[in-house]
Parts: C-alpha cells; structure tokens; sequence
C-alpha cells in the first residue's frame, strides 16, 4: 500500500493512456511524457505500459508499507528517501515506512513515480490512466489528493540501487506537415519553422498553446470537425498554435498545419511553461528513424535492469 501523507501537485494515476475509443468520443488520456513513464517501468522489471504516478511540477510526500523498489523518471526533482537525497532515473528501495518527498522539479514539468510491480487499479476501458474531465479510470477517476492510500502490487523484494542516463530533453522539437500545411502562406510556412515560439501559462494536458508571429492561411478556410490526435498542432483564427496533448477532445474542426513527431511528445511535455521553442520540419522517414532510436533505448534500459535486478 502507498499512503499519500501530502501533496500539493494535482497527481494522477496513468499509464500508456486509453486506445480504441477515439471514434467513440473518449479521449486518449495517459502519460504526458510516454517514454519517461516507460523507461522507469523497464527499470523496475515492469511491463513498460504499467501505471505509475504523473507528478506536474509540484510536491508529494508519501510512505509505502512494505519494501518498495521504486524510481522517479521525466522532471528532475528534488527528491529525498528520509532525509537522504535521491535522484531522477535512478532506482531504489523504500523500506516499509520510509518517507518518500518530491519537493520541486528542477528541470522538466511531468514526474513520474513508478513502483515494482505496479499499482492494483482496475482499468477502465483497458486502461489504468486517469480521464479528469470524465472523470473515470485511475484512483477514483481523480488527482490524488492527502490520505489517499493506493495498494501496490509489488512483490517486497528489494533491488539494487542504479541509475542510467535518460535522453536529453531540448527545446527544438520536430514536427512533420500536416494534412492543411499547403493552405498556409509561404509567410506562415516560414515562421512555424523560424519563430522562438513562447509556452503560455494557460496551457495543461489539454493543449499547449504558444504565442509568437501569427500564422496565417492563404485564404479563409472552412471545415468541418474532424480526428486529431496527441502532437497536432493546431491553428485557431487568431494565428497562434496550439498543440494538443494526452487530454485533448477527439475532434477539432480548426487547420491543422503540423504534428509533432512520437518520438518528440514526451520532450515537449516537459517544456517548461514561459519557455521558448523553436519546431523543425521533418519527413516521415527521418520521424521513424527518431522513433527506433527511442525503441533502441528502451531495450537498453530493459537489459541493464534483467543483469542488475
């Protein structure tokens, strides 16, 4: 069991996110930052796609009540296993009783705290993640919140402490051209690709909305609602880009002028909100390219934990 003592972030229960039911109008929730959530799985022995604690940004403090191999992945916290200081991507052994404190991420906006063996949440609709605005899956269907306490389903063993290097996280993210790309002006064109674009605090796990030099079309476009999906970046009326993140509604009806690339998603999670990116264009080759490079890395973690467990 985990006892949540004190928290001040509004932490969810999520894994690999909901597949199957976008036609339905039930969004894809899950991680933030996938390939943190699953590289801290891996290291732990887990399946890769094992639910685990979304921490953004804030504080949580909690004690488990048998031995718990536990890792903290995605933002860099500051962290502490009793009073000693722990560190991201690194794995350890809380002893029952132990106080766990994530106090602030220093680098990075998603946390997420894995455990061996996982949490016992029964999926909804084959997922573990939590919907907030449906209110459903996870625990509860809610954040978590003080007193809560969630089983584990761990099995007490103790593992040996190890850390590993995770990707670099950058602010240059790739994107390939969407479906609506050749209806914006070479201008709008040129600046997706040039601008400095700023993260602006109204965005969550809906959208990340962005301000820069307005893109624009050729000329009014009108269409009618269609699918999105996780990465798209979209282009309201007033020419600032929003792309749309692990919560974001299964149809939208504005232009679509590029979508950032899988193996992308989890750095542009953890952006922080008031920083600059810039977006580079892409084919969909060199996209799966960048995509195998992120399976090759977790098959690395996969071996280091199967030698060191």
């Amino acid at each position: 069991m985990m006892n949540i003592i004190d928290t001040n972030a509004r932490a969810t229960i999520q894994d690999l996110g909901r597949f199957g039911f976008r036609s339905q109008g039930i969004g894809h929730a899950g991680a933030m930052d996938g390939l943190a959530l699953q590289t801290g799985n891996l290291l732990l022995g887990n399946p890769a796609n094992t639910a685990a604690v979304e921490i953004p940004l804030g504080s949580l403090t909690l004690f488990f009540e048998q031995d718990t191999p536990f890792c903290i992945t995605g933002a860099f916290y500051e962290a502490y296993l009793d009073e000693e200081p722990i560190y991201s991507y690194w794995r350890y052994t809380a002893k029952a009783g132990q106080i766990v404190r994530l106090v602030r991420a220093r680098i990075g906006m998603y946390g997420y705290l894995c455990v061996q063996g996982g949490f016992s949440i029964t999926p909804v609709l084959g997922s573990c993640s939590t919907d907030i605005r449906a209110q459903f899956g996870g625990f509860e269907g809610r954040c978590l919140r003080q007193g809560d306490c969630i089983p584990t389903a761990g099995n007490g063993k103790t593992m040996s402490v190890i850390g590993i290097a995770p990707i670099p996280l950058r602010n240059t993210l790739y994107a390939v051209p969407s479906s609506e790309y050749q209806f914006f002006n070479r201008r709008a064109q040129f600046r997706l690709r040039q601008n400095r674009w700023l993260l602006q605090s109204n965005s969550d796990r809906m959208g990340y909305r962005f301000n820069g030099e307005p893109l624009e079309l050729k000329k009014p476009l009108e269409m009618l609602s269609h699918a999105i999906q996780f990465g798209t970046i979209q282009v309201p009326p007033d020419g600032q880009p929003i792309i749309l993140m692990a919560d974001a509604q299964t149809t939208g009806g504005y232009p679509k002028i590029a979508c950032i690339v899988a193996a992308d998603l989890g750095r542009l999670s953890q952006i922080r909100l008031g920083s600059r990116v810039q977006f580079r264009l892409i084919t969909m080759e060199q996209a799966q390219l960048l995509y195998k490079q992120n399976l090759t890395y977790l098959n690395q973690i996969q071996r280091i934990a199967h030698v060191t467990s």
